[in-house]
């Protein structure tokens, strides 16, 4: 067996003008989510198909989202598979 040979070690890169920016607006984009989150925490009703309920608008909000998306994901790869 050989000697393990020490390797050099670089300093880290600046961060790039590209990444800072990337970064901040990350930053802004929770502080509106959390904001928006925040005020938005009032009860609503809401009418299923056999009945209702009621849930903070946020919930709601959120739900919607995410079924939207996971909607548009299936339907993007149905499309994909077509071409």
């Amino acid at each position: 067996m050989h000697a393990p040979e020490q390797e050099r070690r670089e300093p880290p890169a600046a961060r790039t003008r590209r990444e800072r920016l990337r970064s901040a607006s990350l930053v802004a984009l929770v502080i509106v989510v959390t904001v928006f989150a925040v005020l938005n925490v009032d009860e609503v009703k809401v009418h299923w198909i056999v009945g209702s309920g009621h849930a903070p608008l946020i919930i709601v909000i959120v739900v919607s989202l995410l079924i939207g998306a996971v909607l548009s994901y299936f339907a993007d790869r149905r499309a994909g598979k077509r071409r």
